[in-house]
């Protein structure tokens, strides 16, 4: 019984997730293949890859952002539609897809049904948070970029049945956790310059921040830049005294779960990560929209304070899998 797991290789989150979540798969009476779709990612699976794809990927900007213009120039469309097309989807018993664009498009042509694993479906449920200001076009992509037939989803509360929390890797829940005097920062839509002038006017705080955009490590009287490493972000996080990021999934998850301080900037032209704001705030975790001047007080406050939000985030990744894999086989 053939089955393929396609994962989103845009950003670090859905292949984190994914390297708990294959072992699983691998202990089950199934014959896996791995599909990986995207070039933004600098997590590596240590699994054979059936198929990997170019897909259709996000542009990273440097200004707190996506880069529009650059992912248009980028999407070379002729060859993703070959990538669909020549996907041979028909051998596979079941399609398990957390937010890939290929094989979903591709079980979409067939009338094939995929079954959605990821954060992305759980976003799109009407018990969601959303921002409060509308993007018919970011909730439009969301919807139309990996349609799935059937979902499960992960979301930072558990908003109705078929969404659970998050999978927090083991990596993260069998970490020795304390906490140094530093905050680790991961804001890859920033580059450098513009985070280590802002953060700098932040007197008396060590700053450890991952970036996109350099390749080796460097520091600037504070300020401590470094390219990213799952090893290195992982020792800086469970020994951080907070989490400055973006607002995407994972990462505040995992924060989130250590009973770590944390503050997220939601991405610009970046739908799900404003649904994940307001569901963060909701919670309680303060949120800024950007990294200007004028919010640097709020960090300040952030700094000073011992302000956390506790959550319950229970190891059951294993009985959601067993589940998806008797109602979907």
């Amino acid at each position: 019984m053939k089955v393929l797991y396609a994962i989103q290789g845009t950003g670090n989150g859905h292949l984190s997730r994914a390297r708990d979540i294959i072992p699983l798969l691998k202990k089950k009476k199934i014959d896996l293949d791995i599909l990986v779709s995207g070039t933004q990612s600098d997590v590596q699976l240590p699994y054979p890859i059936a198929y990997r794809l170019n897909g259709l990927s996000f542009t990273i900007g440097k200004t707190g952002g996506i880069d529009l213009w650059q992912t248009y120039r980028n999407t070379n469309t002729r060859k993703l539609r070959k990538e669909i097309t020549d996907l041979p989807i028909d051998q596979y018993s079941l399609v398990i897809n957390d937010f890939e664009p290929i094989s979903a498009w591709a079980c979409w042509l067939k009338r094939k049904p995929c079954v959605g694993l990821g954060h992305q479906v759980a976003v799109l449920s009407p018990n969601a948070p959303k921002p409060g200001t509308n993007d018919p076009v970011g909730k439009a992509i969301l919807k139309k970029y990996a349609p799935t037939t059937r979902q499960y989803g992960f979301h930072f509360k558990a908003y109705q049945k078929d969404i659970f929390t998050p999978v927090i890797r083991q990596e993260i829940r069998c970490a020795q956790r304390k906490a140094n005097d530093h905050y680790t920062v991961y804001l890859p839509a920033y580059k450098d310059d513009l985070l280590i002038r802002n953060l700098s006017k932040i007197k008396g705080v060590r700053w450890e921040v991952f970036s996109k955009h350099t390749n080796k490590p460097y520091t600037e009287g504070l300020i401590r830049v470094r390219p990213i490493s799952n090893d290195d972000f992982v020792t800086s996080m469970t020994s951080a005294k907070g989490i400055l990021c973006g607002s995407g999934f994972e990462t505040p998850a995992e924060a989130l779960y250590m009973g770590k301080k944390l503050m997220v900037i939601p991405m610009k032209w970046q739908y799900e990560q404003h649904c994940n704001a307001a569901s963060l705030e909701q919670m309680g975790v303060p949120v800024i929209k950007s990294l200007k001047e004028k919010h640097l007080d709020v960090i300040r406050e952030w700094v000073e304070s011992d302000r956390r939000v506790e959550v319950d985030y229970p190891d059951e990744t294993a009985d959601i899998i067993d589940r998806l894999l008797d109602e979907n086989l």
